[in-house]
């Protein structure tokens, strides 16, 4: 098999997890990164060369001032970003690339035009993402901690919280998804943490996965959480569900709780290197489907298990390999993913139960810890 052709990114590392796990270290401006041979090489101006090359994984870092001069001595005042590529490959002896399936399509075409060959990556442009390091897992970890200390924060509040009627009131103030989310969000900066889009969604809104959550939240309704805050020093995510009710439950409740925390405890015994995700998936349709919850599709939406077991997780939300879902996908030892099954009726409400495992050769070693005490009076 011919040698892969060396990695070719533009990006920043917000837009781009590739990017930061290349160089390990955040520009938040678009910029030129390659390899040659063993090295790592990047392009920076004078606002990050210096905090570059004294902090990163870069093996050298170069002058985009001068390498543009150089463009612009060669192709014109106009030459850019395109331009002082082709001097760079030309300079490093390089005619191909890989690069990865979001790279920006504009570059693409000047580049191929230009005769430098780029090849898709047809996949992840590094596949070692995919397995993480002790140190990667110590990170996810930590990014776990904050989606805990998030949840002690709501339970704190919903434990505080008084129902008057319809209402849930905190501090003498209705308790609305927006203020909750505030609350835990705050709570998770102080601990070092960046959550965006937490969703605290209640009663039918939980009924969309998606959903943020907005308006008042109801006493006796069924509320989910879902936290996947970042972990800022290490850029690394935490991602981990929990379900609550404040008031008392119905038994309907009670079972629907239970039976999703019943199919995500098995899903993770199932959980080891070698087992394909699609059988772990399969085996959580399999006991809901015993359990009488049925998943239907019609024109207004789907009910009941609507989506995958679980992703992968890392320097992304959603990292690419491994899937716990409906295609095949055999887990490999050092993968980190999610467990999150979850079951949704309007009228009823939604559960979701979410924990990240890491796959072993002999099970699932747990990344995230938070008790399940779902009932709050």
């Amino acid at each position: 098999m011919a040698p892969l052709p060396p990695p070719l990114l533009y990006s920043d590392t917000h837009a781009s997890a590739d990017m930061l796990y290349f160089g390990q270290v955040e520009v938040h401006d678009p910029f030129v990164a390659f390899g040659v041979g063993r090295k790592k090489y990047t392009v920076q101006g004078a606002l990050e060369f210096g905090r570059v090359k004294k902090t990163s994984a870069f093996d050298v870092v170069l002058s985009r001032e001068d390498w543009l001069d150089a463009a612009r001595r060669k192709y014109g005042p106009r030459a850019g970003i395109a331009e002082m590529i082709l001097c760079l490959a030309r300079h490093f002896g390089q005619r191909r690339f890989r690069v990865a399936d979001d790279f920006p399509a504009a570059l693409y075409v000047k580049l191929t035009q230009a005769g430098l060959r780029l090849q898709f990556a047809d996949g992840l442009l590094f596949p070692e993402r995919e397995i993480k390091t002790d140190r990667e897992a110590a990170a996810i970890r930590e990014g776990n901690r904050l989606s805990a200390v998030g949840f002690s924060t709501a339970e704190k509040v919903l434990r505080a919280a008084r129902i008057k009627g319809r209402h849930l009131l905190y501090q003498g103030r209705p308790l609305t998804s927006e203020r909750l989310r505030f609350l835990i969000d705050v709570a998770i900066k102080e601990q070092g943490g960046e959550a965006r889009d937490t969703i605290v969604a209640g009663g039918d809104q939980a009924c969309d996965p998606h959903e943020r959550g907005h308006g008042p939240l109801r006493p006796h309704e069924l509320i989910i959480l879902d936290i996947f805050p970042r972990h800022v020093a290490s850029g690394y995510y935490g991602d981990m569900t929990r379900t609550y009710l404040k008031g008392r439950p119905r038994e309907v409740q009670r079972r629907l709780v239970a039976t999703v925390l019943a199919a995500e405890k098995a899903a993770i015994r199932r959980i080891r290197a070698g087992v394909d995700g699609r059988e772990v998936h399969q085996g959580v349709v399999d006991h809901f489907i015993a359990e009488g919850y049925e998943t239907k599709r019609g024109a207004n939406g789907a009910t009941g298990f609507i989506h995958g077991t679980g992703h992968g997780l890392g320097l992304a939300v959603h990292d690419p390999g491994c899937r716990l879902g409906a295609v095949s996908s055999i887990l490999k030892r050092g993968a980190v993913v999610t467990v999150e099954p979850g079951l949704y009726y309007p009228g009823l409400g939604g559960c979701r139960w979410e924990d990240v495992v890491q796959v072993t050769a002999t099970g699932a070693k747990m990344l995230s810890r938070h008790p399940y005490n779902w009932e709050i009076r």
